[in-house]
């Protein structure tokens, strides 16, 4: 018996992104939502069209419905200005994406609020430590991942940005934030010219661990994963002059590439620059 259109999407997705699909129950609710997560893409492309400030706010507004650490609401969106995104986009000009898309978001963490909240209500804060500083990245970074569903959920295209915390300091400063708020990630925002591609992903025999963590063949499960996304799309190698060239070229070679050199060295003076305590 054929399965229904809604789980042979699915099942195609997940194919696509893991190399095998978990198996489908046609009979769960919500297999048309899953679908397009298991087959969501990042966007780079945009067209000429804007995207309404109200609009933004009401998806701004969803993204912070998502869950908070004991409800202590640690993260922020910053909708940057056109002169500011200009800005971010002129220290990473290896995405030109940035400049170029409708709208750009940056994601705070603010570890700020809860301080202040103490001193107004004339108690203690001894919890600054590096749990305040966890609780408020991860809040933003679940903020940013819910507004991505819900940019997806109305035809908007996203990409998010890391590389803002290579200019952590001059970002921080650009947007004007106060001692405990830090930029996590930004986001580029458009209605999209194409239907992008689903990116494989690991299989899921190295990412779900059922009972304890075992990593066991793991050697043989990336080499299998490099073969499977170079044939889908390959890579550009990464830094030829300082690397070499390799017989195969694949994923596990351009992230040993790219964390073969120092990332993002001073980010932790800058944390504490801004306020946060990492003990």
């Amino acid at each position: 018996m054929t399965k229904p259109k809604s789980a042979q999407t699915l099942s195609a997705a997940l194919a696509a992104r893991f190399g095998a699909a978990p198996p489908v129950d046609e009979t769960v609710t919500g297999l048309d939502a899953l679908s397009r997560l298991a087959g969501r893409s990042v966007r780079r492309r945009y067209r000429e069209r804007a995207v309404d400030p109200a609009l933004l706010r009401l998806l701004c507004a969803c993204a912070l419905s998502a869950p908070s650490k004991s409800d202590l609401q640690q993260a922020d969106i910053l909708i940057a200005d056109k002169a500011d995104q200009e800005g971010i986009a002129g220290l990473i000009p290896d995405q030109p994406f940035i400049g170029a898309a409708p709208a750009f978001l940056v994601f705070l963490a603010n570890g700020r609020r809860l301080p202040e909240i103490a001193r107004m209500r004339g108690k203690p804060f001894p919890n600054d430590h590096l749990d305040q500083f966890f609780n408020a990245a991860v809040d933003a970074g679940i903020v940013l991942a819910t507004f991505v569903q819900a940019a997806d959920a109305v035809g908007l295209g996203t990409c998010p940005i890391s590389a803002i915390r290579d200019h952590s300091a001059k970002v921080s400063a650009m947007l004007g934030l106060p001692q405990r708020v830090i930029p996590v990630a930004g986001l580029c925002v458009g209605w999209p010219v194409d239907e992008g591609r689903i990116s494989p992903r690991l299989p899921l025999a190295c990412t779900v661990h059922e009972g304890r963590y075992d990593e066991g063949g793991l050697a043989a499960r990336i080499d299998a994963y490099d073969r499977r996304r170079a044939a889908a799309h390959g890579y550009k190698p990464r830094d030829p002059a300082r690397w070499g060239d390799a017989a195969f070229y694949g994923w596990s070679e351009d992230k040993a590439r790219q964390y073969g050199v120092p990332q993002r060295p001073d980010f932790g003076a800058f944390v504490r620059k801004k306020g946060f305590c990492l003990d």
